[in-house]
Formats: C-alpha cells, structure tokens, sequence
C-alpha cells in the first residue's frame, strides 16, 4: 500500500511539472494559430490591391539615372509575383497582431508593473519594421539599382525579367526591415532579464564583425550595399545599448 501510494505521490508529481509545459505549447500553438488567421485575411486583402502594390514597388524605376527595362518571360510570372505580394504583404500589415500575440504569450512570466509596457512595444517594433523597409526602398535600393546599372556596357539593354527584379527588391525590404527590429529584441531580453548592457559593451567588437559577415550574407554581392546595411546595423547596435541600459533592472537600495 506504502508503495502504491509512493507511486501516486510520483505520478502526481510529474504531471505537475509537466502540464505547465504542455500548458504552455497549447497557448503557443493558438497564438501561432492566431498570427496565421491574421496574415492569410490580409493576404486576402493584399491579393485584391495587389495591382497598387506592385505600381508602387515599380516607382524605383522611375528616377533612376540608367534606364530599365522590365519584361515578363513566362505566361505565369505576375500570377506568381501577385501571390508572393500579397503574401510579403500580408505579414508585414499582421506585424501588430504577431507582435502582440507574442508579447501575450510572455507576458504570463513579466511583472505586473512591465506588462504595461505592450502598447509601447507592438507600436515601437511595427514602426522599427517600417523605417527599416523604407529607408531600404527609398535609398538602398535605388542606389544598388543604378549602381549595378552603370557596371552595363552602352551597347547592351538593360533589360530585366520581372521576378527577378521583384526578388532583388523583396529580399532587401525584408532584410532591412527584419534587422531594424534589434532595438525591439534587446528591450524584451533586457526586460527578461537575458540581455544587460554590460553584456552588449564587452561583446561590441565580436558584434561588429558579426555585423560585416552579416551585411556580406544578406545582401548582393557588392562592398557598397553591405556598406549600406553594415552602418545602420552599427548604429541600430548602439541603439541597443542605451536601451538595455534604460530598460535594465535597477539594483535596489539597501
């Protein structure tokens, strides 16, 4: 009787430390769930405009200094390219769902006085992803587009299949945009706990290399457009340090 009792105190046992866990899956699971719900309705919404949004994507060849050509070499391209925009187009107006649904699901573990801090955050990440892909279509890809443009001899046409030009243009809005949210990361690791600026400062000159290998992996292969996202990933690095420094916990008075 003894042992079948000590056997149920253990059963017991386990199943407190495990249902938390697969507590917490299930939440994950509906909030992932969640994201997806919001990314396929703007999808949705995106594929109906996806004629505005692809116009808007052309007005960088507009004001370049060589002229460009865009041609569509299969029956399907613009099929192929309206899916992928709307699809591109849908995560990024889901930012502010997929941002909450992730705060959500850590806030359970944050205090009650930093849980207050989620408008802030989904507001500062969704407007860090937007000034990212801006300054991406509106400096950085102009500029990579004429450079790589002068490099044309004068007796060959500049002539460029669509999809091709979709994905250059595609890769360097996403990049830019995802790696503009590192001042969002360094405040929710520093609210956690994980991140201090201690930390950043002694590791800066290990992150600037990272930054120079990071540039030369994610962006075409030519020194200036690494150039281009080496420096704000430095300063956006900086940022981050200030950050964590404002956000980090304070040791308390004896």
């Amino acid at each position: 009787m003894g042992h079948f009792n000590k056997k149920m105190i253990k059963k017991t046992k386990i199943e407190e430390v495990e249902m938390p866990f697969l507590d917490h899956l299930e939440e994950l699971r509906w909030r992932i769930i969640k994201s997806l719900i919001a990314v396929v309705i703007f999808a949705i919404i995106s594929f109906i405009f996806s004629d505005y949004i692809l116009d808007f994507l052309l007005l960088t060849t507009k004001n370049l200094e060589h002229h460009i050509e865009l041609q569509v070499l299969k029956v399907q391209t613009v099929f192929i390219i309206k899916l992928e925009l709307a699809l591109i187009a849908g995560i990024i107006f889901s930012l502010p769902v997929i941002f909450y649904q992730i705060w959500a699901f850590i806030a359970p573990g944050l205090l009650e006085s930093e849980r207050k801090y989620v408008v802030p955050v989904i507001t500062f990440a969704t407007i860090s992803f937007i000034i990212g892909a801006s300054f991406a279509f509106f400096v950085i890809i102009p500029f990579a587009l004429d450079f790589f443009l002068s490099l044309v001899p004068e007796n060959v046409k500049n002539n460029i299949a669509l999809d091709f030009y979709f994905g250059f243009v595609a890769r360097i809005v996403l990049v830019f945009g995802i790696v503009f949210e590192l001042p969002v990361v360094s405040l929710l690791l520093t609210k956690l706990g994980l991140l201090t600026p201690q930390i950043l400062r002694k590791y800066r000159r290990y992150a600037i290399v990272i930054i120079f290998v990071l540039g030369a992996i994610l962006t075409p292969p030519d020194p200036t457009t690494q150039l281009f996202l080496a420096i704000p990933l430095l300063v956006l690095y900086e940022i981050t340090i200030w950050i964590s420094y404002f956000f980090a916990k304070k040791p308390e008075k004896e």
